[in-house]
């Protein structure tokens, strides 16, 4: 590998880093929330390429943007691990292979809308994506209790679920207030 030069090494990077979000963001069933909790333990747990605190860092970045929060936390993430050819190469993988596979099962399903067992087994499905949701949110928040910031990370999800449940208060304004207020508030660490 001394023998490479710089741009066979951003090539084999660039290559790499689609053959790790073309897996992990195309073939983890259950939302982006489960792609999400799949990408965080292989890139920060197995492969150990992204830290947490940049995994988070990330991760609430996408949360702010508008637009599919997956694709835009794929992107930061391939810009952590390859600039902007990673950022590029994250986009594609995490993408193009889910909207053809999509397209095809949408095609798909406007021909059997109407029968019961595919609506029945479309329920299911959904219900099973709520719970690995759930499960991905555990995992992603597991590390901030660790860290001493238990209160916090309970005080600012308690307040953010009841905002937009009991109040209606849209998304983006309140990852934006809770953004504000875990500025302000303690983390905990030394």
């Amino acid at each position: 590998m001394a023998g490479r030069t710089k741009r066979e090494k951003e090539q084999m990077n660039f290559a790499k880093i689609l053959s790790l979000f073309a897996r992990h963001a195309n073939f983890t069933v259950g939302g982006g929330n489960a792609t999400t909790a799949v990408l965080h333990r292989v890139l920060t747990r197995q492969l150990k390429i992204v830290s947490q605190d940049d995994f988070q860092l990330c991760f609430g970045l996408a949360r702010l943007t508008p637009g599919p929060n997956l694709l835009a936390l794929c992107t930061g993430l391939g810009w952590l691990l390859g600039r902007l050819p990673g950022a590029i190469a994250a986009l594609l993988a995490a993408s193009a292979p889910s909207a053809a596979i999509v397209t095809g099962i949408a095609m798909a399903f406007s021909e059997w809308r109407d029968n019961r067992l595919v609506t029945a087994a479309i329920h299911g499905a959904i219900a099973a994506a709520i719970a690995i949701t759930v499960a991905s949110g555990v995992a992603i928040v597991k590390p901030l209790f660790a860290s001493g910031a238990k209160a916090r990370v309970l005080l600012i999800g308690v307040s953010a679920f009841a905002l937009h449940v009991f109040l209606a208060i849209p998304a983006l304004q309140i990852v934006l207030m809770a953004a504000l207020l875990g500025a302000l508030l303690p983390s905990g660490r030394a």
